[in-house]
C-alpha cells in the first residue's frame, strides 16, 4: 500500500489565502455537461476556465465504479503531491473545510481520483462545496495552486448522469472478451445459456465503438461426414456474424472461420465431450489507442 507525504506547510498558507492562484469556474462560466450517455458509459464533464476540464465517469461492471480526471491543459511537468479537500462556498458562513484525500498527480498524466474519494467528491457538490486540489505548482514557481471543482449548475446535470448510471449493464468489456458457446445435437440452435450469453455480447457490442475486432471460430463434433461437419461449423459462424451485423456492428470488423471436426477440446465417444465440441468461440479485441 503506497502511502503519501503531505504538502509541507499547504494547508497553514492556503487558510492565510496568501500566495494561492486559484483556478475555479465563476457563477457566470460554471458549465456542467453529461457528455456521454449509454449502457456502457456515463460522463460528466466541468470545464475549469484556463487550467482545464474535470470530469466524472462510471462503466458498466459487476461492480459499483467512479472515476475522476481532470485533464489540465498544460501536463503535469513533475509529479505533485495532492491535497483534496471540501471547501464550503462564501455562502456558508462559519463551516470549515475537510479533508477528502492526500494522492499524487503523476507526471504528464492527468490527474486522477477513484472509488470512495471520487464519489465523496460527487457527495460534497451535492452538499454545495467545492473539491480542491491543493499542490505545488512547477509552472507557478511551486506557489500553492488551488483548483476548485464548483457545485455551480451541477444538480441537474447530476440527477441525469445518475440516471445514465443506474442503466449501465452489470458485466464489462473483459467479462465477455473471450465467450464459449455450445449448440445442440446436429443443429444450429444454441443452448439457452448460450443464447443468453451471445444476448449479453450483442447488448455490449453495438455500443462500444472502440471495438475493432470480431473473432467467430465455429467447431463441430466428430459424429457425421467430415464435409458436412465443415458446412456445419461455417453455417454457424455466419449466424453468429449476422446476429452481430443485424445488431449494427460493422461487418467489417468481423472475422468468422469454420473449422469442422478439427481441434477438439474433449473426447468423442461420450455425450459431454461432443457437447463441448460443438462450439463457437468469439473473440473481441478493442482499439485503446
Amino acid at each position: 500500500m503506497k502511502h503519501y507525504l503531505l504538502l509541507p506547510l499547504a494547508l497553514s498558507v492556503m487558510s492565510a489565502h496568501a500566495n494561492v492562484r486559484n483556478y475555479s469556474a465563476s457563477l457566470d462560466d460554471s458549465t456542467w455537461v453529461v457528455s456521454n450517455k449509454t449502457p456502457i458509459e456515463c460522463r460528466m464533464d466541468h470545464f475549469i476556465p484556463s487550467f482545464g476540464v474535470a470530469s466524472f465517469i462510471s462503466r458498466s461492471s459487476k461492480n459499483v465504479n467512479l472515476d475522476f480526471y481532470l485533464d489540465m491543459y498544460k501536463i503535469s511537468a513533475e509529479t505533485h503531491q495532492v491535497s483534496l479537500r471540501s471547501v464550503p462556498p462564501q455562502w456558508k458562513p462559519g463551516a470549515s473545510s475537510k479533508r477528502i484525500s492526500e494522492l499524487s498527480f503523476y507526471q504528464q498524466f492527468d490527474g486522477y481520483v477513484n472509488a470512495q474519494p471520487a464519489w465523496q467528491m460527487l457527495s460534497e457538490l451535492e452538499d454545495g462545496n467545492v473539491p480542491t486540489f491543493y499542490f505545488n505548482d512547477w509552472y507557478a514557481s511551486n506557489n500553492t495552486t488551488a483548483v476548485g471543482i464548483s457545485s455551480i449548475n451541477f444538480k441537474t446535470q447530476y440527477n441525469d448522469f445518475l440516471k445514465c448510471v443506474g442503466r449501465l449493464l452489470p458485466y464489462s468489456f473483459d467479462d465477455i472478451a473471450f465467450t464459449v458457446l455450445t449448440y445442440q445435437s446436429n443443429s444450429n440452435e444454441l443452448t439457452p445459456r448460450s443464447k443468453k450469453r451471445l444476448q449479453l455480447i450483442g447488448d455490449y457490442v453495438k455500443h462500444d465503438p472502440e471495438i475493432d475486432v470480431v473473432l467467430v471460430d465455429a467447431y463441430t463434433d466428430s459424429y457425421g461426414g467430415k464435409w458436412i461437419n465443415q458446412e456445419l461449423s461455417e453455417k454457424r459462424a455466419n449466424m453468429v456474424r449476422d446476429y452481430f451485423k443485424s445488431g449494427g456492428l460493422d461487418e467489417s470488423v468481423i472475422e468468422v472461420s469454420g473449422h469442422g471436426e478439427r481441434r477438439h477440446v474433449a473426447r468423442n465417444d461420450n455425450t459431454m465431450g461432443r457437447e463441448r465440441n460443438r462450439r463457437v468461440v468469439i473473440s473481441l479485441g478493442k482499439d485503446l489507442l
